[in-house]
């Protein structure tokens, strides 16, 4: 009884397991996306922000509540729009010191000079409200800290009872409001500062899982393009530290045949020198066979190692990565074999040569793009010019996600500091074109080097058709994220192109 308890209590341990894995790996990916990142910073950020400032307020008595309508819509600006016109430390305390000031300014003239009534009174007159955005907008145009907050803190002094007019108090409390806008204002403009500084801009780093894997590289070696292949796969490893090469052959039935008929040929050979034969019994034969196939299987993965090994020194030679080689059996399908290989020796990508077959993608491939590594279909350009250099990359996106992360990453891993690349998309309407531009900015800021976005109205295989000459890769996604209904009804993009002559590599995120 307590043995089936304790089974049934860590068989619930293992569910809870999995079910937070998979919750927290849904949940990396929504933070992926740039706007979700902010709303998140946002929602943890601006109260704990308005929370201390308020407390610092009550502590000093220096900071009045009116501070903090502007204060806080300012926040949501600063953090929401990072990389914004509006995004400036300078302009954000500038702006509202000096709309709280030029607030102040007008409040004292029009006390004094356009209505008798205590200024200690909540009367606020029309020409004070005016003159006060009249000041402000001057200011900040002429000192270029144009800042929306501004106009909100000069109001906002209106309200803020003075006193008597032309007394020192008068003056100590509109000045005390200054100072409070100001040093309220570089509390969240610091905290903004080091947030963007040391967490936005390096958000690659602490949440794309690409920029922290991928650096060692399965390359099956199959087909004709498969040295072509492995070049490339050592150009995406070479891109880190820590980036390795493994080589993997499978030796099939095929490989083992003929290794079986040429040992049995050289057997006859040396038979052929005896006058006499003796007729072998029947055990014996089967022991000689099963001699025979093993040895057979020796042989076939001993020239399948040397054939690796050659391969191997010429990228080490040309490329300057670390490569093994792994020599398997076929298993019940290479797809799987691979993909449990690059398990055991610690890969968490896969390199393959781009195999068709019927129109469509080989079994080969399709297995890989099912699998949970990360896997990439390379099509060396119809040109048949071998390519060890990618300088020019065009990564067309579809969303912004983590396979367009990965895709732009891979591209700046291939281009290296001289090089070029160019992150595209496509639309339907002209009304999509400045979401889509905000967009392909978000996914190319955080990534360093120098990057081109492009928005086109044409379909993507005119628009790829039409610039496959100007690049020397092109990195488009597998689709393996969509359902089928909606690979059926819209075919993969790399499916629809025939007549591409650069290279092309398909990326499936595992």
């Amino acid at each position: 009884m307590f043995d089936d308890l304790r089974m049934r209590y860590h068989a619930a341990l293992r569910r809870i397991r999995r079910f937070e894995r998979r919750e927290i790996k849904q949940f990396v990916r929504w933070v992926e996306h740039t706007r979700n990142l902010t709303r998140l910073t946002v929602l943890v950020v601006a109260p704990l922000l308005i929370a201390g400032i308020t407390w610092l307020s009550n502590a000093v008595n220096i900071i009045t509540f009116l501070i903090f309508p502007p204060l806080a819509s300012g926040t949501y600006t600063l953090f929401t729009d990072p990389e914004g016109k509006y995004a400036s430390p300078t302009r954000f305390v500038g702006g509202m010191t000096a709309g709280a000031l030029c607030g102040w300014v007008a409040l004292v003239f029009s006390a004094r000079y356009l209505y008798h009534v205590p200024p200690e009174s909540m009367t606020i007159h029309a020409g004070g409200a005016a003159l006060g955005i009249l000041l402000t907008v001057l200011v900040t145009w002429s000192l270029d800290v144009e800042q929306p907050t501004a106009f909100s803190s000069a109001l906002l002094v209106l309200m803020f009872p003075l006193g008597e007019t032309g007394s020192f108090g008068s003056f100590l409390s509109g000045f005390l409001y200054v100072v409070g806008i100001a040093i309220s204002s570089s509390i969240v403009a610091g905290v903004f500062v080091l947030w963007r500084r040391e967490f936005y801009e390096r958000r690659a780093r602490y949440l794309y899982r690409s920029t922290k894997g991928d650096d060692h590289v399965l390359v099956p070696m199959r087909g004709e393009d498969a040295e072509q292949t492995a070049m490339f796969g050592a150009k995406l490893a070479a891109a880190h530290d820590a980036g390795k090469v493994v080589l993997i052959d499978m030796v099939d039935r095929t490989a083992i045949e003929e290794a079986e008929e040429s040992i049995e040929a050289s057997a006859r050979n040396q038979t052929k020198r005896h006058t006499k034969l003796v007729e072998p019994e029947s055990a014996e034969l089967s022991s000689r066979d099963e001699s025979t196939e093993a040895e057979a299987e020796a042989q076939a993965a001993d020239v399948a190692a040397d054939r690796l090994e050659a391969q191997a020194h010429r990228i080490r030679t040309r490329m300057g990565v670390p490569c093994e080689v792994v020599v398997a059996g076929d298993g019940k399908t290479p797809a799987r074999t691979v993909l449990s290989t690059a398990r055991e020796v610690n890969c968490d990508l896969i390199v393959a040569p781009y195999e068709k077959r019927h129109g469509g993608l080989s079994p080969f491939v399709r297995g890989l793009f099912r699998g949970n590594v990360d896997a990439i279909a390379y099509r060396p350009g119809l040109d048949g010019n071998p390519r060890r250099r990618w300088k020019r990359v065009l990564v067309p996106v579809r969303r912004a996600g983590n396979t367009a992360h990965t895709m732009i990453d891979f591209a700046r891993r291939l281009v290296g500091r001289s090089g070029s690349v160019s992150v595209c998309t496509c639309i339907d309407r002209e009304a999509e074109r400045r979401a889509t531009e905000s967009t392909l900015a978000d996914l190319v800021e955080a990534f360093s080097g120098s990057f081109e976005t492009r928005v086109s109205r044409s379909s993507i295989e005119d628009f790829l058709s039409a610039n496959d000459d100007h690049y020397d890769l092109m990195i488009i996604g597998a689709s393996t994220d969509r359902s089928a209904a909606s690979r059926f009804i819209s075919p993969p993009t790399f499916e629809r192109m025939h007549e591409i002559d650069c290279d092309v590599a398909v990326v499936h995120r595992g």
